[in-house]
């Protein structure tokens, strides 16, 4: 995806806006519309990746990845390798969200053995390690609370 039109697009709004000062605040404007390039490309950057990542957790499987490309933004679309065109095939269930599809930022400290094989197993599966740290935190959860709903209840003791 291609920003510049965007980023260019500000750039003449800032500019517009400027014009109705005096030529100081015209050659201000220009020069912070240069300097805001870079700034406008990253925020722009983020918001897609957060979009990105909103519409992975609405697929259920596969998932949508943003990357910067040189200088512009590339979507990557993975697929899980069992996937397949047949539709009778139920898509598995993704990862519940909260109301707002609200996301925040964790830092957990793993072994590194554990993390290259983290990272492995997201390589074969096409996706980032975040993604796949998503999905494995969420499928944890799910199983957590399927195997509680299903689980009769132990019986201890002795019998004769």
């Amino acid at each position: 995806m291609n920003l510049e039109p965007h980023i260019v697009e500000l750039q003449r709004q800032l500019a517009i806006a400027a014009s109705a000062g005096d030529d100081a605040t015209r050659e201000t404007a220009e020069r912070l519309a240069a300097a805001l390039e870079a700034a406008t490309r990253l925020a722009l950057l983020q918001a897609l990746s957060e979009a990105a990542g909103e519409i992975t957790l609405q697929l259920g499987s596969g998932s949508v990845d943003a990357r910067l490309r040189g200088r512009d933004v590339e979507f990557v679309v993975a697929r899980p390798a069992s996937d397949t065109t047949d539709d009778t095939t139920p898509a598995a269930a993704a990862p519940t969200v909260d109301e707002e599809g609200a996301t925040s930022r964790t830092t957990i400290r793993i072994p590194d053995s554990l993390k290259a094989r983290a990272e492995q197993a997201a390589n074969a599966d096409g996706v980032s390690l975040n993604t796949w740290l998503v999905r494995a935190v969420g499928s944890a959860l799910e199983a957590k609370g399927t195997a509680r709903a299903v689980r009769s209840p132990q019986i201890t003791g002795w019998v004769r």
